[in-house]
């Protein structure tokens, strides 16, 4: 008998987005279909399925031992979140192959279902770092008598939710600082700072308003900017690896000596980036806003605000208690307004409108629903960048 040949071994998810992309959450049911296509009959002893979620880290560092010898340090950790097997064909064996224990495949394709559910406990979001990594996938393994085993692996996505709508990410961030330039026996003014914005937490795609007040009371040219960074940490074995990004930052004018600047929400905007990672005990993944002035030919005045990216957006009027939303300084007067008594009909579309106007805001409203389509999209766009 002519043995067949395995022409394609694959895996697919059934995606629970409607832009099929397997983006998951704790708690959520994974599942997906083993493809394989064969050419003539194959016979099979197992058809196994393995799915697992681990964050690893990794570096090594070296170190002089004296007398000119060094050697090298490995620092490795890693945790699992979940570990799942299943047997979709045969049994997992090895020292049985009689032919009472063994399935036969016939030639064409064939599709074997797989499901499993994530654990309810909070897992860290899929994240790819310079020294470490979250990274969630099922793996395939075809055993065949005598044969080596076929192996076929497949990543998808997981994101640990979090909801900015919370008291704690709503709450103002402000700080103020100042600084005396020195110069042997001589001084000068100070420069002073003062920085606040209007909450901790944010979603990708979403500006942050900068409010800021900057006084040069020195004798020098001083530029006041402000820059996002994620800080990316690794620990293993009792040490610490510190990786820094700039996300995305700002200048402000140029300040001579006795000169001021407001800055009354000034912008800066969120790229697409990871949200946030808190959980996990071998990876952090934080961001700060860190607004400063830059002193040329001295230590910058710098004041880092913490900043907590998310994944659930803020809702429209913020959290859906009075009593939280008093606590954001956001512009939101929505609470005092009250409608009139009777209200009056409004006016025609067409008696406020100009043609002119008409067609400048079709092409308005189409360019600003592209955007709300790009920065209000599904998770999937929030992967980080910096691999």
């Amino acid at each position: 008998m002519v043995l067949g040949k395995v022409r394609s071994f694959t895996i697919s998810y059934d995606c629970p987005n409607e832009n099929n992309i397997p983006v998951y959450a704790s708690g959520d049911s994974v599942s997906g279909r083993v493809t394989i296509e064969v050419t003539g009959e194959i016979r099979v002893r197992s058809l196994a399925i393995h799915g697992r979620g681990q964050a690893k880290v990794r570096w090594t560092e070296s170190r002089n031992a004296g007398s000119n010898t060094a050697y090298t340090q490995n620092y490795t950790e890693e945790v699992e979140y979940f570990n799942h097997k299943d047997i979709l064909i045969g049994h997992d064996r090895d020292d049985d192959d009689s032919e009472e224990d063994l399935t036969t495949i016939p030639s064409g394709r064939h599709e074997y279902p797989f499901s499993f559910e994530l654990p309810q406990i909070p897992l860290a979001t899929s994240f790819e770092g310079k020294y470490g990594s979250v990274r969630y996938w099922v793996k395939a393994e075809l055993h065949r008598p005598w044969m080596l085993v076929m192996k076929v692996k497949k990543e998808f996505t997981v994101f640990e939710h979090i909801d900015i709508n919370t008291p704690l990410l709503l709450s103002p961030q402000a700080g103020t600082k100042e600084k005396t330039l020195c110069c042997w026996f001589c001084s000068s003014g100070p420069i002073s700072l003062s920085a606040k914005i209007e909450r901790k937490g944010y979603t990708p795609g979403e500006s942050i308003h900068i409010f800021a007040e900057i006084e040069n009371c020195s004798s020098r040219m001083v530029v006041p900017k402000a820059a996002i960074y994620q800080t990316q940490t690794f620990y293993a074995k009792g040490k610490v690896k510190e990786v820094k990004h700039l996300v995305a930052n700002l200048r402000g004018e140029s300040l001579s000596s006795g000169k001021t600047e407001s800055w009354n929400g000034k912008l800066l905007k969120i790229p697409p980036v990871s949200p946030s990672i808190v959980d996990c005990s071998i990876i952090h993944v934080e961001y700060s806003l860190t607004v400063y002035v830059d002193i040329p030919g001295a230590m910058n005045l710098t004041l880092n605000l913490p900043l907590v990216i998310g994944t659930i957006p803020l809702h429209p009027f913020g959290s859906r208690t009075s009593s939280v939303s008093s606590q954001c300084s956001m512009n939101l007067n929505w609470l005092s307004l009250a409608l009139p008594e009777r209200p009056e009909a409004p006016p025609s579309y067409a008696e406020i409108v100009s043609e002119q106007q008409r067609r400048n805001n079709l092409a308005t409203t189409a360019v600003r629903d592209e955007l709300e389509r790009v920065f209000e999209g599904p998770l999937f766009a929030y992967i980080q960048e910096f691999r």
